[in-house]
């Protein structure tokens, strides 16, 4: 039987990862649904490969460059937000959801519903509508498999039957190009240093969030919703060598954790084979040329993007939302040279203490969850946010 598959972010690193995984492991597959940002080669290409249903790409000035490539081809092809929405809720047996950033929440949204496995390497959907994201999917007869690594890795060794047996959760993090350094040592890195990750290649923007650690922030929040653990019972460990990629330590003494090569396509293929598993040439892991594994605990002084997400996580799905808008803009400021890399953080802190907005309730995912009101809530905090912080980088400046 064919498998049909949508992919939202079709021409970033998880996208790519994914069709080449696909041609690898073979099978009977069709791609139902190709949707990319504003790289129209690569997503032409894409189109004129594997002829999906519907093709769109989300930036309305590359429309033009992008008609004329796939001119006279016969694929159905379409642009900007209201057909990238229509084409992630197309009916399909999976989509992978991994445009990047808050970009990515109403195509995930409308993925949510159609009833599909939902891959979901966009962690901020999550992080920012939490259980609602779920029980949207769930209410749909669907499943939600998380992609990021160290999720993928949990989701591979708990025991969900035994959830009361659970003692934590740990999350291993690579500690990012400047780990070991302190805070002082960090207030003149560059940003081309801090672009360079010493084990994963990924798009810019989570190669500053793992230097920041805020990527590992964003992970302790997604893993609370994920796995329905309260933020005091998930830990983070810094693992430079990336190979244990998570742990679920039982109240038994036992800590049962999933190791393998730094490669997102190790748990993007979990996802495309689960509930089996995908036949493919996977690189090996070989323990005894890495010889040593080590371990320690992260500097909340140097990094205190992790205890901001935990504040963020403590204060309600609310406060997740600036957290997350707040970390995006600023990201992008440092990577246009506007702030230095230390300010991300405290501009991020600023944002949450001065953010008067309303925290959700548990009972929010409930009532909202069908209507849509509450991804219309969390994108009217977002714009605040983004609105808040851009006041403080004019304010800064007038002071300078």
């Amino acid at each position: 039987m064919t498998r049909r598959i949508s992919i939202l972010g079709s021409t970033g690193s998880i996208g790519v990862s994914t069709l080449r995984l696909l041609d690898e492991a073979g099978g009977d597959f069709a791609i139902e649904a190709l949707i990319g940002g504003r790289n129209v080669d690569l997503l032409a290409e894409q189109a004129l490969k594997y002829r999906p249903a519907v093709t769109v790409l989300a930036d309305p000035s590359q429309w033009p460059a992008f008609r004329d490539r796939l001119a006279g081809s016969g694929l159905d092809i379409a642009c900007g937000e209201d057909a990238v929405c229509a084409a992630a809720g197309r009916k399909t047996d999976l989509v992978m959801a991994a445009i990047v950033g808050i970009a990515g929440l109403k195509p995930t949204w409308a993925a949510a519903a159609t009833g599909a496995t939902l891959a979901l390497a966009n962690k901020e959907s999550l992080v920012c509508c939490g259980r609602a994201l779920i029980d949207r999917v769930e209410a749909h007869g669907g499943r939600v498999l998380p992609v990021d690594s160290e999720h993928n890795a949990i989701f591979q060794v708990l025991d969900a039957t035994q959830k009361d047996k659970i003692s934590r959760l740990i999350l291993t993090a690579s500690g990012g190009p400047f780990f070991g350094r302190t805070r002082a040592e960090l207030a003149q890195v560059t940003v081309e240093q801090a672009l360079k990750h010493p084990n994963w290649s990924m798009g810019a923007k989570i190669t500053i969030d793992s230097a920041t650690l805020a990527n590992k922030g964003l992970e302790l929040i997604e893993a609370a919703y994920l796995f329905d653990m309260p933020g005091d019972k998930i830990d983070v460990v810094i693992h430079p060598q990336s190979v244990v990629h998570s742990l679920v330590e039982y109240r038994d003494g036992s800590s049962l954790a999933q190791l393998g090569p730094p490669d997102m396509r190790v748990p993007i293929s979990y996802c495309l084979g689960w509930p089996d598993r995908v036949v493919w040439q996977a690189p090996r892991l070989d323990l005894v040329k890495l010889a040593n594994l080590s371990f320690s605990a992260p500097d909340e002084n140097a990094f205190p993007m992790l205890r901001l997400a935990r504040q963020a996580l403590e204060a309600g799905e609310g406060m997740t939302t600036v957290f997350n808008a707040a970390n995006e803009i600023c990201v992008q400021a440092f990577l246009d040279r506007r702030i230095g890399f230390l300010q991300i953080a405290d501009y991020v802190e600023t944002a949450m203490m001065r953010a008067q907005l309303p925290t959700i309730s548990s009972k929010d995912h409930i009532s909202r969850d069908m209507s849509g009101d509450r991804m219309t809530l969390v994108l009217e905090i977002d714009v605040q946010v983004r609105s808040l912080v851009q006041d403080l980088f004019v304010s800064a400046r007038q002071h300078v």
